[in-house]
């Protein structure tokens, strides 16, 4: 199984992203949100960050990162630099729209696809429209 990782700037944000992902795939995909800073306010944690890998790892054959901005990117990436090298080959982080890329991701590792395929359908978030003009 493929987790899903949605780091945010807001706990809330990520908490509800990652419900709302659940509810596409249920008991068949793993989602984790993580986010606030060490003291609960707005901002990321790399430490709350690297806990949540190393509970994905444990259950997740490899887990897609859905950041919602750059210093979210930048919290991950420190947060990998504490992984063994085995584990940080097991995570990739996704260009993407966290809440759509977060439900496409979600419903794609559903399915069993692979880490690589998972992040590929997370990145095609970009091109979704949501209005027809």
């Amino acid at each position: 199984m493929i987790g899903i990782l949605v780091v945010c700037h807001s706990f809330k944000a990520s908490s509800g992203i990652a419900e709302t992902a659940l509810q596409m795939a249920g008991e068949k995909a793993r989602v984790v949100g993580v986010g606030g800073n060490e003291e609960g306010g707005i901002g990321t944690s790399t430490g709350r960050i690297y806990e949540a890998l190393l509970d994905l790892l444990n259950e997740c054959d490899g887990i897609v990162v859905l950041p919602d901005l750059g210093s979210a990117v930048l919290s991950t990436k420190a947060a990998l630099d504490f992984l063994e090298e085995e584990q940080k080959g097991r995570v990739l982080i996704a260009d993407a729209p966290v809440l759509e890329g977060a439900v496409m991701a979600v419903v794609e590792a559903s399915t069993g696809s692979s880490l690589e395929k998972v992040k590929q359908v997370a990145e095609e978030a970009h091109s979704l429209k949501k209005l027809r003009v």
